[in-house]
């Protein structure tokens, strides 16, 4: 994707302009993977959708996102980097509009999916146009400007998100990208030069097409299997059949094509520490995106944090995210990235454990701090788990394993957030009646009318209350359980780590958008 920096004849570029104009880009697909975050309990209502469907509002963008990156490259070569770069920025602010209009649930989902799409190419567009237009020597400095233009995303969203959508709306969540978008096309179009595409590269559409269906009808099971009971529903098992077929025609079509020609080039298998990466990249999504979806709505459902403190309390953790990051670049090459990863998964499991211990009486410290210590887990993570999994693959192969790399880590985050929903809502269902089978007119704690406030069985509306008040419970208890599940998975992972190879003590790290975006 990237060439020379200007070729003869060319006019003088305006550096600072094409930086302002592509980080702007940046930013504002950077932000929409957690600035809805915090809005997502204002949607439910006005959208008339339960706990598990809002979450389609996550999952839709992020599954479009994973399934379009992959294109990215093809496209540039097929009509040009500037071309692809406008229409991808012109669809997605387009796509934000649709989303703040949206009136039903349906709506706004496609208009994610819109958003996902078009903002995919968005991130590794502005690293490769950077690197472009930088010499050489300037590329780290270039590519520390665009990391932080990235990870501006997971520290102003959820602020950002909560602020608007308590000010104004949760539509302007998606009415903000508007004005920073249209600056963002118009610097584009004005001050980067158009340039002929190559039309050289040669794009396996069969293969992206059946695994775009495996993975559409894998996160449409886990979205919808909840609501249609599973398997007890004819959709649940069309999903799973489409999903089954569409898999195992991706498989048997790339083993058959010669190296090179194929979506997926199967000998990044044969590469230990690519392979062991993929799995860490896929929890490390699941885990982070995860946290971000369920926090939010547990302070806002069960304790009635507006909003604007909902983000407030939980946009520390990509400060720390960020901090660590800034960090741990001058220790890879120096520590083995072994003990930095065990380091970074250990603060990981660390913050989850605390989380796992929450209950309804928690101070907004009580957020931060774990939320702090998950940051910075994570940090420690991204870049030296990027370094050793790209360490010994073959730098012809390294193209495919980013894409690749970067796919399975929205899969695990979109995966992630269906999950945790899931088991979110039938969690709930369980603890409420378990504990519901106990309150009956011989239950002692239901005896003391002056010591209930207001609860008991006596009345229609006592009756209300006591139910209310058990459903909060019994959501609380899920969301205990979900941060446990992922405490679990975190620490299941660590033995994995053995498997990895530390790259040579001479190899710099590279910081590639799977990494960081």
């Amino acid at each position: 994707m990237s060439t020379a920096a200007a070729l003869p004849g060319e006019p003088v570029l305006n550096r600072g302009m094409i930086t302002l104009s592509i980080m702007l880009a940046t930013v504002i697909q950077a932000l929409d993977g957690t600035i809805a975050n915090v809005a997502l309990h204002h949607m439910q209502g006005s959208l008339s959708a339960s706990q598990d469907q809002i979450s389609w509002v996550l999952t839709s963008f992020i599954v479009a996102a994973a399934i379009a990156t992959p294109l990215t490259g093809w496209l540039c070569d097929r009509f040009g980097q500037k071309q692809v770069f406008l229409a991808s920025i012109a669809g997605f602010t387009l796509a934000s509009v649709l989303c703040g209009i949206a009136a039903t649930l349906s709506e706004i989902v496609a208009a994610r999916l819109a958003q996902g799409v078009f903002g995919a190419a968005l991130v590794p567009l502005s690293q490769a146009v950077l690197l472009d237009i930088n010499p050489r020597e300037k590329h780290g400095s270039a590519m520390a400007v665009w990391g932080m233009g990235v990870m501006i995303g997971p520290i102003l969203g959820p602020t950002l998100g909560g602020w608007l959508t308590d000010a104004y709306s949760w539509r302007w969540v998606f009415f903000i990208n508007v004005p920073v978008g249209a600056l963002a096309l118009w610097g584009v179009w004005r001050y980067i030069p158009a340039r002929a595409a190559p039309r050289a590269m040669r794009f396996d559409l069969f293969g992206f097409a059946t695994l775009s269906l495996a993975v559409g009808a894998l996160q449409m099971l886990l979205d919808r299997g909840e609501q249609n009971d599973w398997f007890a529903s004819t959709e649940t098992w069309v999903e799973a059949v489409l999903l089954a077929v569409s898999l195992a025609y991706f498989i048997a079509h790339t083993a058959l094509r010669p190296a090179g020609q194929s979506f997926f080039d199967y000998r990044l298998l044969k590469n230990p520490n690519y392979v062991t990466g993929l799995l860490f990249i896929s929890i490390v999504g699941l885990v982070l995106f995860a946290t971000r979806a369920l926090t939010p709505s547990m302070l806002q459902g069960l304790m009635g944090y507006p909003a604007a403190t909902a983000g407030l309390v939980t946009a520390p953790s990509g400060l720390g995210t960020m901090l660590a990051m800034l960090v741990v670049g001058r220790l890879v090459g120096r520590v083995d990235v072994r003990l930095l990863l065990t380091a970074g998964f250990a603060l990981t499991a660390l913050s989850l454990w605390q989380m796992s211990r929450y209950t309804l009486v928690l101070s907004p410290a009580d957020i931060v701090w774990p939320g702090i210590v998950q940051g910075v887990g994570l940090g420690l993570v991204f870049v030296p788990l990027s370094t050793a999994t790209f360490a010994t693959l073959a730098p012809a192969m390294r193209a495919d394993g980013t894409a690749i790399y970067s796919l399975v880590r929205n899969i695990g985050s979109s995966v992630g957030i269906a999950m945790v929903q899931a088991f979110l809502t039938r969690n709930t269902q369980i603890v409420h009646a378990s504990v519901g089978e106990h309150l009956n007119l011989a239950s002692p704690a239901l005896q003391d009318p002056a010591a209930l406030g207001g609860y008991g069985l006596a009345s229609p509306a006592a009756t209300a209350l006591l139910n209310n008040e058990l459903t909060r419970q019994a959501s609380m208890v899920a969301y205990v359980d979900d941060f446990w599940l992922m405490f679990v998975l975190t620490l299941a992972i660590v033995p994995l780590l053995a498997l990895i190879r530390p790259p040579r003590a001479t190899q710099k790290p590279a910081l590639d958008h799977a990494a960081l975006e």
